[in-house]
């Protein structure tokens, strides 16, 4: 199997060493190629290559940011049996993306599960999601958002470049401030694939899989019914005053315990949607899979089910 290995040399866990580690390890079972990012988006350009050349695998270590640069390199003409399968290393903070799939988030055991499969044929069909505005389009396989999530991924992301880690100490503090600057944000109007339209919405999350995201170990989850398997969820608050986004809160990090009904009639969640889409009464922030992508008012999500080869993954137990 030809496999192009793309490396995020800043990600933490994709030491020098740990890098080493992995690519002899590739290399004994796979005709293996080794390319390390040297600036944003410079993993799209490599899964274009990863296309053009006809790999038959496109292997991403480092964070949720890099596996997504890659899928929308290789994804770059659409779905279709030409595009390479991906796997995933984890070496980012969160790894949502292959914590979802169950690949252990050491990235040497990563390394030997992504092997195992290899030789035992193990891959699987994934559903991805794609992000369509009147500026630009991305595909998606974790999560994206309009609203305060996106206004923190874009502080983070200042942070982060002025030299700062993104731990979970300091996303709880940018989202603290980000909220209470964000209590005025603009409206949004969310249009379902059975027609179904309401008004009033402050925040939307759409999630392609379960959980959203994590803080640390703890897993957050506003949709747990998300499955690669299934369309898009989508959740959405309309009030964000302290009792509403504390029960939400409560709600995202711990779902079993079921939504409080005083604040029910303020949220509303879409389960297993083929297209959602959003207009806004003015440019509110999108993120896409923990990128930034500006402000928008005119946002079209879909699910396209099956569309993507992945390789690494762990089966459930008891399947």
């Amino acid at each position: 199997m030809r496999a192009l290995l793309v490396v995020n040399p800043r990600a933490t866990g994709a030491s020098p060493h740990t890098t080493d580690v992995i690519v002899q390890a590739l290399s004994h079972e796979l005709d293996l190629q080794v390319e390390l990012t040297t600036h944003r988006g410079h993993g799209t350009v490599l899964g274009n290559r990863a296309l053009d050349e006809r790999f038959d695998a496109v292997i991403a270590l480092g964070g949720d940011g890099v596996v997504n640069e890659v899928l929308n390199g290789i994804l770059r003409d659409g779905t279709g049996t030409q595009v390479p399968a991906l796997g995933a290393i984890p070496g980012g903070s969160a790894n949502v993306f292959s914590r979802a799939l169950r690949i252990p988030n050491d990235p040497v055991e990563a390394t030997g599960l992504l092997l195992r499969s290899v030789r035992e044929g193990r891959f699987r069909r994934i559903g991805v999601g794609h992000v369509r505005t009147d500026e630009t389009e991305r595909w998606f396989t974790v999560n994206a958002g309009l609203g305060l999530d996106a206004r923190v991924i874009e502080s983070m992301e200042d942070q982060r470049q002025a030299g700062k880690r993104a731990t979970p100490l300091r996303y709880a503090a940018i989202t603290l401030r980000e909220y209470l600057r964000y209590r005025g944000a603009a409206e949004m109007t969310l249009s379902s694939d059975d027609d179904e339209k309401s008004q009033g919405w402050r925040v939307i999350v759409v999630q392609n899989t379960s959980p959203w995201t994590y803080i640390g170990s703890l897993p957050v989850d506003p949709c747990p019914g998300a499955s690669f398997d299934t369309g898009l969820d989508a959740f959405a608050m309309k009030a964000m005053d302290p009792v509403t986004t504390s029960l939400a809160a409560r709600w995202m990090l711990a779902p079993t315990l079921g939504r409080d009904r005083r604040f029910a009639p303020r949220t509303h969640m879409w389960h297993d949607q083929s297209a959602l889409h959003v207009t806004c009464a003015a440019p509110v922030a999108l993120q896409v899979d923990g990128e930034a992508l500006g402000s928008r008012t005119n946002v079209k999500f879909t699910a396209h089910p099956e569309a993507l080869m992945v390789m690494g993954w762990q089966r459930p137990h008891g399947d």
